[in-house]
């Protein structure tokens, strides 16, 4: 059996987001434990140049959701870029999976000679097949960001591993 965009990009898109929720959770649960409000993981970054973890949450599920609107050829929905808080952040990924299991892989396949033009930064495009900007923009994209914000939790002291990460609620511990 080949492999095609839709049994490609929305098993991998809803795995990573997945994965990310069980680590929120886990983040979560460790700041009760700790007491302390989940909140202050918001502002965690490496660098003074660097996006938050508010920024990176937002981004990976943007990563999935435009990045399959583009590949089907259908409008993503609109999110407000306006979460503040931790739990705001969690909606959002329930939010973006929900919005993922409405599409099809059908939807997806069949378009890998696509052209797609999409955004880099704020003033430029890029332009790719569907299939090239699957593997070398879109998953990418979503697992720098969904790595970014484990390594964050992980700084700020949360026990996670190698299978919370790969395996989601899955891992044993």
């Amino acid at each position: 059996m080949s492999i095609t965009l839709g049994s490609a990009a929305l098993p991998t898109f809803t795995t990573a987001l997945g994965n990310l929720a069980h680590l929120m959770d886990k983040a979560e649960a460790n700041a009760a434990e700790r007491k302390f409000n989940p909140d202050v993981f918001c502002t965690l970054r490496f660098a003074p140049d660097m996006l938050p973890f508010t920024a990176q949450i937002r981004i990976a599920c943007d990563a999935a959701k435009n990045g399959t609107a583009r590949l089907a050829g259908i409008e993503a929905p609109k999110f407000e870029d306006n979460e503040t808080t931790f739990a705001e952040l969690k909606a959002r990924v329930a939010k973006t999976l929900a919005w993922l299991a409405t599409v099809q892989p059908s939807q997806l396949d069949g378009r890998e000679a696509v052209e797609i033009t999409f955004p880099v930064g704020r003033d430029a495009t890029r332009t790719m097949t569907g299939q090239a900007y699957l593997l070398h923009w879109a998953i990418p994209n979503i697992f720098f960001h969904v790595t970014t914000a484990y390594d964050l939790l992980r700084q700020a002291g949360v026990p996670l591993g190698k299978a919370d990460y790969l395996v989601g609620p899955s891992a044993t511990r």
